[in-house]
């Protein structure tokens, strides 16, 4: 059944004081995202099947917590899967093998439309007691990387409500609202990345210059927000390593920020830049080779995780120093994360 005007703004509500900000300096209010947006902007109707559950913010919060209270003294390792070398468990198989461990959040894509895919394999991953982040290659209307890079939309369309571009898009997004939603009821928090490196100017949804971004990412959070009431995502701002100013959607709209780098650094240049642009969690979202625990730590640079890319960027890992990485006690692996 269809939630009516009056739900979706509960549940705008509900969630906008539930989630609270890290910073001791600022209040849960406005440091919160989910459901910034007023009850006056939900929609008369919303294509949620039905009100989400309250185990979903619930846990939600709990795991939100619990990557503020560690962050700066432990960081959470991740990896990232492809779906393409034989078997989805390629990556965790082979950080099993080497480190005798598995990463406490593992990395998913909605790439090439694999929405039934990622529901399924976040199933499972939250059946045996891991988090799960999800980023989404796509284009404008779907698929996947190659359209991601070679898209290049004309955004005074793109973001007018009733144009032929804004209705693609927004079909894609419902595509996407509908997978998260299925996590969401059945209580699972999602670490949400989209538009990842969006400063780069490499992929379409930063082509169209800072201001367009925000407008996108803001039509998104209220999109996800008031009509479909997903209250399950913890929403990750993921700037490219350059993290250029001006970017940035608001504290209403995010609750962690993040960078990646493949320069096997610590991205601690990043770090610096970022924790001027808000009071937030900060991710490592993306490395190929990690480095030390004692890099991280020298660097003052103990991220709320790491996430290693997946197929020949974990290889290519030194497997001593992985193996060190996973042992050590400011890493935290699947086996050491509490049950939310």
């Amino acid at each position: 059944m269809k939630i009516n005007r009056f739900i979706a703004a509960v549940l705008a509500a509900a969630a906008l004081l539930s989630l609270a900000g890290c910073g001791d300096s600022q209040s849960s209010s406005e440091n919160s995202t989910v459901a910034s947006s007023t009850a006056e902007s939900a929609p008369a109707e919303s294509k949620a099947a039905d009100p989400a559950p309250a185990v979903s913010a619930e846990r939600r919060d709990a795991v939100y917590k619990y990557l503020c209270d560690n962050f700066g003294k432990v960081m959470l390792s991740c990896q990232q899967e492809s779906t393409w070398m034989g078997s989805p468990d390629y990556e965790m198989d082979y950080i099993r093998s080497v480190t005798g461990k598995q990463p406490a959040m593992r990395g998913l894509d909605f790439m090439n439309n694999d929405f039934d895919g990622v529901v399924e394999r976040s199933k499972q991953w939250n059946s045996s007691g891991g988090l799960v982040t999800i980023c989404w290659h796509t284009g404008v209307s779907g698929s996947g990387y190659q359209e991601s890079k070679d898209e290049n939309p004309d955004f005074s369309k793109l973001l007018t409500e009733g144009t032929d571009e804004y209705n693609s898009m927004m079909k894609s997004w419902d595509n996407a609202a509908r997978a998260l939603a299925e996590l969401r009821d059945a209580g699972i928090p999602v670490l949400w990345r989209p538009f990842h490196e969006f400063d780069g100017g490499w992929f379409w949804w930063g082509k169209g210059g800072k201001d367009n971004f925000i407008k996108l990412w803001q039509l998104m959070h209220d999109k996800f927000t008031n009509e479909y009431g997903l209250n399950n995502l913890i929403w990750v701002l993921g700037y490219s390593g350059e993290v250029k100013d001006g970017w940035y959607p608001g504290d209403e709209y995010v609750d962690i920020i993040g960078s990646d780098t493949y320069d096997n650094s610590t991205n601690k240049r990043a770090w610096k830049k970022l924790e001027k642009i808000a009071d937030k969690p900060l991710a490592f979202h993306e490395c190929g080779n990690v480095p030390s625990v004692e890099k991280f730590e020298n660097d003052g640079a103990l991220w709320s995780w790491f996430m290693i890319w997946h197929t020949d960027y974990i290889i290519g890992n030194n497997a001593k120093n992985l193996t060190e990485v996973y042992s050590s006690e400011k890493v935290i692996t699947l086996d050491e994360l509490p049950k939310f």
